[in-house]
C-alpha cells in the first residue's frame, strides 16, 4: 500500500529486508524454530553484513546513522520470518545504558556493536518485580573498589550469549513512596557462550521465541569493579526507561511482521487447500477472513509508522507509542490465530510456521510492558493519574 510515510530509500531497505528474511531468515526458522535451535552464527554474520546491528548507530562507530523509522522497517521484515531474528538486533540498536559510555568506550566498543560483535542482554526483571521496576530486590552494595552484586534475576534473554550484562540493581533504600529512587545499573562483560564466575542459571522453558534462551539468573556476592556503575549511581531507573518509545515501536514493528507471516501463508494455504470440489480460498468466510486480517495488519503499520517519524523527529509521542504498541499486539494476536483457523488442523502442527507466528505473537502482549500497562498509560494521559 501506498505512505505518505515512505521514500525510494525507505522502499529499497524494505525491500532489500524482504528479500534478506525470506532467502536467509525464513529457511532457518523453519527448521530450528520446531527443535528449539538457536540463532546460528552464520546467519547472525549474514545479519552484520547487511549492516543490521547498526541501523541506529552513528556512522562514525561504523554504523548505518538511520533513524527508528528504518530500524522498525527491518525488524517487520524480520520478524516475518523469525521474531527471535528481528529481536536480536535490539541487543545492539537499543539496549539501555549504550548513551552512558564515555567517549574512549564509545570509540573502543560502538564500532564491535554495529558489526554484531558485542551483543548485550539485559538483567533487570526478577520474579517480583517485572513492569514494576520499583520493586527490584537484587543489591548492589560497595565494597572498597569494588560493587557486589547478590540476588535473583528472572527474564534474561540471551545471558549465556551475550558478551556483555547490563544488570539493574537497588545501592540505596528507596524513600517512602519513591520506589524508583536507589536503583543502579552496571555493565558487565563476559564470554560469549558461559556465564561469568559468581552468576549461575537455568533457562526458563518457553512455549515460544525460541532461536536463543531465555535465563533466570542468581548473583552470589558477585564482584565487579566500580567503574562497571554505568551512569551516576541511583540513576539506574531512569537509565532503564530511556528509549521505552523506540522499544515499544520496535514490539508493535515485531508483531505487525508476525502478522504478516500468518497473511501471507494464509493466502498460499487457502488458494492450495481443496475442499467440497474448490479451493477454501472461494469460500466467502475465508475472503472475508483475509481481508480483515489484511485490512488491520496495515492500519497497525501506519499507526507505527507516525510514531517512528515522532521519534525520529524529537517530538513527544510517549501515548501515541502506547497505543501503537497496544494496538499492534492485540491485532497479531487476533490475525495469527485466524492464520492458524484458516490452516485447520494443519495450523496445530510444527509443519506449519503458522503456529509460530500464533505463539511469539502471545509473547507480544506481555514484553516491553504488557498491554494492561500501555492502557494505563493511555488512560492516565485521557483522564489524569490516580
Amino acid at each position: 500500500m501506498i505512505s505518505s510515510f515512505m521514500t525510494d530509500e525507505r522502499r529499497a531497505i524494505q525491500a532489500q529486508a524482504r528479500e534478506f528474511t525470506l532467502r536467509e531468515v525464513l529457511p532457518v526458522a523453519n527448521k530450528l524454530d520446531p527443535e528449539k535451535g538457536e540463532i546460528p552464527m552464520s546467519l547472525r554474520e549474514k545479519m552484520a553484513e547487511m549492516g543490521y546491528f547498526g541501523i541506529l548507530i552513528d556512522e562514525q562507530y561504523g554504523g548505518l546513522g538511520l533513524g527508528v523509522f528504518e530500524y522498525c522497517l527491518v525488524t517487520e521484515e524480520l520478524a516475518r520470518g523469525w521474531m527471535s531474528v528481528a529481536s536480536i538486533i535490539a541487543r545492539a540498536n537499543n539496549l539501555p545504558g549504550m548513551e552512558k559510555l564515555s567517549s574512549a568506550q564509545k570509540k573502543d566498543l560502538m564500532p564491535r556493536v554495529a558489526r554484531g560483535e558485542w551483543l548485550g542482554a539485559f538483567a533487570m526483571s526478577e520474579s517480583n518485580a517485572g513492569s514494576d521496576i520499583g520493586n527490584i530486590s537484587c543489591r548492589a552494595r560497595r565494597d572498597g573498589e569494588s560493587w557486589v552484586i547478590h540476588g535473583n534475576k528472572y527474564w534474561c534473554t540471551f545471558a549465556d550469549g551475550a558478551d556483555y550484562l547490563v544488570v539493574i540493581a537497588r545501592t540505596s533504600p528507596a524513600p517512602e513512596g519513591r520506589k524508583h529512587k536507589g536503583l543502579s545499573a552496571f555493565l558487565i562483560p563476559k564470554k560469549r557462550g558461559e556465564l561469568p564466575k559468581g552468576i549461575n542459571g537455568a533457562p526458563i522453558p518457553k512455549i515460544g521465541y525460541h532461536g536463543w534462551k531465555t535465563w533466570e539468573l542468581s548473583f552470589d556476592e558477585f564482584r565487579v569493579p566500580a567503574d562497571a556503575l554505568l551512569g551516576e549511581e541511583g540513576e539506574g531507573f531512569y537509565l532503564a526507561s530511556q528509549g521505552l518509545e523506540k522499544a515499544r515501536a520496535h514490539t508493535a514493528a515485531r508483531a505487525i511482521g508476525l502478522a504478516r507471516g500468518a497473511l501471507d501463508d494464509s493466502i498460499v494455504y487457502a488458494n492450495e487447500r481443496e475442499q467440497f470440489g474448490s479451493s477454501i480460498g472461494k469460500f466467502q468466510a475465508i475472503r472475508f477472513k483475509l481481508a480483515q486480517m489484511a485490512t488491520e495488519i496495515e492500519a497497525a503499520r501506519q499507526l507505527n509508522y507516525f510514531v517512528c517519524m515522532q521519534i525520529d523527529s524529537g517530538g513527544r509521542c510517549d501515548l501515541e507509542a502506547s497505543m501503537s504498541k497496544l494496538f499492534a499486539t492485540e491485532m497479531a494476536e487476533r490475525v495469527t490465530s485466524e492464520g492458524l483457523q484458516i490452516h485447520g488442523g494443519a495450523g496445530y502442527t510444527t509443519l506449519h510456521a503458522v503456529e509460530r507466528y500464533w505463539r511469539d505473537a502471545r509473547l507480544t502482549k506481555i514484553f516491553e510492558g504488557t498491554s494492561e500497562i500501555q492502557l494505563r498509560i493511555i488512560s492516565d494521559r485521557l483522564l489524569g493519574k490516580q
